[in-house]
């Protein structure tokens, strides 16, 4: 053999050789990528989406004339909640949603800058997500997860301290609003002139400029879709979190949606609230028992206000309309994003709002009511659009929150009580999809975890003061159609600018400050009285006074302060007349 044809044979033998190794190498990549996809199959992908300010009421799956079709779609092949509570206003919730720990605990005993004499350097009343709390983004990060939020943090006081921003809370990849809410177009408009220029941050840089065709739920929702399509190229499980502004005040669109809903609202907010209940008590969402509420002190029937009134009315619920109607049809392109990729199936989806509908009145925060009137043009043919600044009012509010009482900043059913959708393929499915057990916003937290097969806390915090998780997860509920996610005879309880709420099975304890309530607790029986008509406190006063032990209970365990005087949503500049 001549030595040509050695090397020859060499070059053969080598590129066998190597052509076996390769063989051997995929074969390995792809047994990694199997087993990888079957322990990713095994951990479930969590997206959370949340509406800023959305009533019970609001969206066509629990009765409502606004379109919704891609939220009824979920709705409808998973579980509508009707009984699903959060806090009266957003971020103790969301410090709630993210820590599974009662917001006396988390940092949110009160909202930031809205603290009483004798609450402010208290632990709890922090005004940010505090340390005390792990948020479970911290969790997931450390499991493998790949984390991301896009959307509003409102869980940093000042909004300018960077160690409080997402980055910071366990999220991979992160485009934030830092504050309570902002216009919801690229101008960077702030909420009020105190704040001079919202504020934004992607991935712990402060974002300086916006793209010129920004909308909110536009950007956040495709900022959210190629978060989750990251990780799917890195083949890691996500936990996403979708937070809307939309409906958040100012009410503001598109033009190309501006006149979705003109002239639906022209008969009014009582006719409209009629038309609601009605159509949810035959869907099953609400029972007999609920009813028309009675208009409050500070809203005047629709046919005492005169014709301009009316228009400039009807055209700022006409504009909230189209508001929620294009968050919902982003969230179809997200569901889309999910099946195109192949993850769907194996993503648990959780809908919620974060407080009942806004109701309060804007011109009571400092000189919000000069600065509008200065700064923006509200004339009735620019409501809505970028340059404009309004929000719906008490009317409009309690449209939104359905048969339920008073709106935001209360701890009443209209304050607290939410629409909440869950959809899990791989869940029990129940006897019908919609569904009256009690479940609280603090309950998702352990949920996500247990499905995840993640402990609490993480090693990490073994030397640090961690709370406990104060919900219970509702994975036996989702794959037991028995279960039920509370025992009955528990108790749940509220408070917020010294307003009150103790809830034990049918029964439920409310304190609310004058005008708004009696400034005395009063009583109500929900099964038979949803809308709190009746105030059984003289009538039942042995359920009243056990109630009352309860809350005192939880007080102290929490170490509740009261505010010493009215605070914010508390003060009587936010009532207002309409």
């Amino acid at each position: 053999m001549n030595r040509d044809q050695q090397s020859g044979n060499t070059r053969i033998i080598s590129l066998i050789f190597s052509l076996i190794g390769l063989c051997l190498l995929l074969s390995c990549n792809t047994k990694k990528k199997e087993a990888s996809a079957a322990t990713n199959a095994d951990r479930p992908n969590i997206l959370v989406i949340v509406a800023d300010d959305l009533g019970f009421a609001d969206l066509g799956c629990y009765g409502s004339e606004i379109r919704t079709p891609n939220l009824d779609a979920l709705a409808l092949s998973g579980i509508r909640n009707t009984a699903f509570y959060t806090t009266p206003t957003c971020s103790p919730t969301r410090a709630m949603l993210l820590t599974g720990v009662d917001n006396h605990r988390n940092g949110y005993g009160t909202m930031e800058g809205d603290w009483a004499s004798n609450q402010k350097g208290l632990q709890g009343y922090e005004g940010y997500l505090n340390y005390d709390v792990v948020p479970v983004s911290e969790l997931f990060q450390q499991a493998g997860y790949h984390t991301s939020i896009a959307g509003k943090w409102h869980q940093a006081y000042p909004a300018m301290e960077k160690s409080l921003w997402p980055d910071q809370r366990g999220f991979d990849r992160s485009f934030c609003l830092i504050q309570a809410g902002a216009g919801h177009f690229g101008d960077r408009q702030p909420l009020f002139s105190f704040f001079n220029k919202a504020r934004y941050s992607e991935d712990g840089k402060e974002v300086e400029q916006l793209p010129e065709d920004f909308y909110s739920s536009d950007f956040y929702t495709q900022k959210a879709a190629d978060y989750i399509g990251e990780s799917v190229k890195l083949e890691k499980p996500f936990f996403s979190l979708l937070t809307f502004t939309a409906p958040h005040w100012p009410l503001q669109v598109p033009d190309q949606n501006i006149d979705l809903y003109k002239g639906r609202y022209d008969s009014g907010y009582e006719v409209i609230a009629r038309q609601r209940i009605d159509k949810a008590k035959k869907m099953g969402i609400l029972s007999a028992a609920a009813k028309v509420p009675v208009l409050t002190p500070n809203v005047l029937p629709w046919e005492k206000l005169s014709a301009e009134e009316r228009k400039i009315s009807a055209r700022t619920m006409e504009v909230y309309a189209a508001m929620v109607e294009r968050m919902d049809k982003n969230i179809g392109k997200l569901i889309e994003h999910l099946k195109k990729t192949g993850v769907y199936e194996n993503t648990l989806i959780v809908f919620m709002a974060d407080n009942g509908a806004e109701g309060n009145s804007i011109w009571g925060i400092k000189d919000t009511k000069e600065w509008v009137a200065k700064n923006f043009d509200n004339s009735l043919e620019n409501m809505g659009r970028k340059n404009s600044y309004i929000f719906t009012g008490p009317s409009w509010a309690q449209v939104s929150t359905g048969p339920f009482r008073w709106y935001k900043g209360f701890a009443s059913e209209g304050g607290v009580r939410c629409p909440m959708i869950i959809h899990y393929p791989k869940a029990q499915k129940k006897e019908t999809n919609i569904n009256a057990d009690y479940i609280s916003v603090m309950d998702l937290a352990p949920t996500f975890l247990e499905m995840a097969n993640i402990s609490h806390p993480a090693p990490k915090y073994k030397d640090h003061r961690i709370f406990e998780m104060d919900g219970k997860s509702l994975v036996p509920w989702l794959l037991d159609t028995a279960s039920t996610p509370h025992l009955a005879g528990e108790v749940h309880c509220w408070e917020l600018y010294g307003r009150r709420g103790v809830l034990k099975d049918k029964w439920k304890a409310e304190y609310m400050d004058k005008p708004y309530g009696t400034g005395t607790w009063e009583l109500y029986d929900l099964e038979k009285d949803p809308s709190e008509t009746q105030n059984l406190a003289a009538k039942q006063p042995e359920i009243l006074h056990d109630l009352k032990y309860e809350w005192a209970r939880y007080a102290k365990k929490y170490k509740v302060i009261l505010p010493a005087e009215k605070v914010a949503y508390g003060v009587d500049d936010f009532w207002i007349e309409q």
